[in-house]
């Protein structure tokens, strides 16, 4: 296999291996094993590919480093960017077809013409059991069994991708972070697995998270968990609608707006790190 040029970014934090695959026809679950390995590939949260679409400017198949795929909002900001700053889109507004459907993205420039910051329409949040999926009659409200009679308050809801919100008065230790999240994401309730946003509310309008991703573990940042969290928060009254819900996360804020019945907006920036090639082993 000839090397690959690749471009590595982040967004708050969440890491990814970002390419334009409209030339090559590979196994993308077999090169995200391989590129995301952090101690024999180039190491990340993440592999986004841009490959062409039949319904918007381009197509982002996105995967995680055990080469599943998945939706990721801080993939899409990285994405827009990247697809921006190539040529691949000259327009600040755009569209991406995504596994959870067409996605419009705009870019934010500053008085230089820099990229500022990315937003993103992340569709309406889905609670819809069938939908997140998840085997739970009381999604907004469920109390998780665990191993040794323990149990857990979980939100479900899909924001493109699967999560479970919990809120706490503050953010676990490592051990209770590492003993439960596990649990979480493979819970038999959840036939695809689950993220875990560990959640605190720090003020008015402001969230702070801890966060395991399923197929990557500990995170610094998640696009989509981001916004099930600030809707999670604004149908609990943590949060109101009359101004954005800053989420913190390790990696830096997002800014997410929403009201019920009107899509989910999320507001943050995407920074390019370096370019490079890689020559696949396989």
């Amino acid at each position: 296999m000839p090397e690959i040029p690749f471009t590595k970014m982040q967004g708050v934090g969440n890491d990814f291996v970002v390419l334009d695959g409209r030339q090559y026809r590979e196994d993308w679950s077999r090169l995200a094993l391989s590129l995301c390995d952090r101690h024999k590939g180039v190491g990340a949260d993440g592999l986004l590919v841009l490959t062409t679409s039949q319904v918007a400017d381009f197509q982002m198949v996105m995967l995680n480093p055990d080469g599943t795929f998945d939706v990721c909002g801080n993939g899409l900001r990285c994405l827009a960017r990247f697809a921006y700053e190539q040529g691949i889109v000259s327009r600040s507004q755009m569209t991406i077809e995504t596994l959870a459907g067409v996605r419009h993205a705009r870019i934010c420039l500053d008085p230089n013409r820099e990229v500022e910051h990315i937003s993103v329409k992340m569709g309406q949040p889905c609670f819809e059991p069938a939908v997140i999926p998840a085997h739970l009659e009381t999604p907004l409200d469920t109390l998780l069994p665990l191993a040794e009679g323990e149990t857990l308050s979980i939100t479900a809801l899909s924001t493109g991708s699967t999560h479970a919100v919990t809120f706490v008065p503050q953010l676990p230790d490592d051990a209770t972070f590492l003993r439960i999240s596990p649990q979480v994401e493979n819970h038999p309730l959840f036939p695809e697995r689950t993220s875990l946003m560990w959640c605190a509310v720090e003020g008015d309008n402001r969230l702070r998270l801890r966060i395991w991703e399923r197929g990557a573990g500990e995170t610094w940042g998640c696009g989509t968990g981001a916004c099930a969290a600030g809707v999670a928060a604004l149908l609990k009254g943590y949060a109101s609608d009359n101004q954005p819900v800053t989420v913190i996360s390790k990696g830096g804020e997002l800014q997410i707006r929403w009201r019920e019945g009107e899509e989910i907006e999320k507001t943050g920036p995407a920074v390019t790190v370096y370019n490079g090639t890689y020559s696949p082993t396989f």
